[in-house]
């Protein structure tokens, strides 16, 4: 049986090796080095870089895992446990200098996340949950906020890079939020966003085009901090369905009809 108290604080120490990297490395970052992969989509190789290093670790510290990364690194072959990766969620901001960017890692136990580590490179706070033992920053328990209505509420989101073909309906969805709610923030990382929910920075975030490794760390810390998650269906299928509503519990119903009423495939 896994220890995952044990593993967690060794993924911990890798997000921060990782993310330590990548603060030494935005000092003298030139944005020559950036690659296009697709329609806005940025990559460097300090994206690549920070990934190896990472899979090279978590292979040490539970070789019995897959990977699912945003690069590529790892081998998925079946196996019982998973990780999950993205070595730097916010990478348009790393290019130009902005934070928040982050590293996200996630441990999947066959179809059920039970661990989560996100670090925040900026700020050096590093948000972290095992499944039933709460949620934590640097040490730290949080919890998500108690506004009990989207008309106090605080709202992340993220706006689509070149998924452009739900772009109305998510800008009809943004309308209905700026009249309903004290505001709309986009911050640039998924996986931020969810945490800063889970620590009541903000009450409610929503995006849509995401991937696994944007949301698989940062879903279990919302959820461990008190909060709720769905796709925008009113599932469970955020991890692989590309679509995420995470919010305090208290806003959920509510935040969740004004999705049902506009969203629409």
């Amino acid at each position: 049986m896994i220890d995952l108290l044990k593993v967690l604080d060794q993924t911990k120490a890798v997000a921060e090796e990782a993310g330590a990297f990548i603060r030494k490395e935005r000092q003298f970052f030139d944005v020559k080095n950036v690659e296009l992969k697709g329609l806005n989509d940025l990559v460097s190789y300090v994206d690549k870089q920070a990934e190896m290093m990472i899979v090279e670790k978590l292979s040490e510290i539970l070789p019995e895992a897959d990977f699912i990364t945003e690069e590529g690194t790892g081998q998925t072959d079946g196996k019982d446990y998973t990780w999950i990766i993205d070595p730097l969620d916010g990478t348009t901001n790393f290019i130009h200098g902005l934070p928040i960017f982050s590293v996200s890692i996630g441990l999947r136990h066959l179809d059920e996340i039970v661990m989560g580590v996100v670090y925040e490179i900026n700020f050096h706070e590093c948000f972290y949950a095992v499944k039933d033992h709460g949620a934590f920053c640097n040490g730290k328990p949080i919890t998500v906020s108690n506004v009990k209505n989207l008309s106090e509420s605080l709202i992340a989101t993220g706006f689509p890079y070149s998924a452009f073909s739900q772009i109305d309906v998510y800008l009809d969805v943004l309308k209905e939020l700026m009249r309903k709610c004290h505001g709309v923030r986009r911050l640039g990382s998924a996986a931020i966003d969810l945490c800063y929910v889970a620590c009541g920075r903000v009450d409610g975030f929503f995006e849509y085009d995401l991937k696994p490794y944007d949301v698989a760390a940062g879903a279990l810390i919302v959820k461990e901090a008190g909060g709720a998650v769905n796709d925008f269906r009113q599932g469970d299928n955020y991890l692989f369905g590309k679509e995420i509503l995470a919010t305090n519990g208290h806003i959920h119903q509510e935040f969740d009809n004004l999705l049902q009423d506009i969203w629409r495939e």
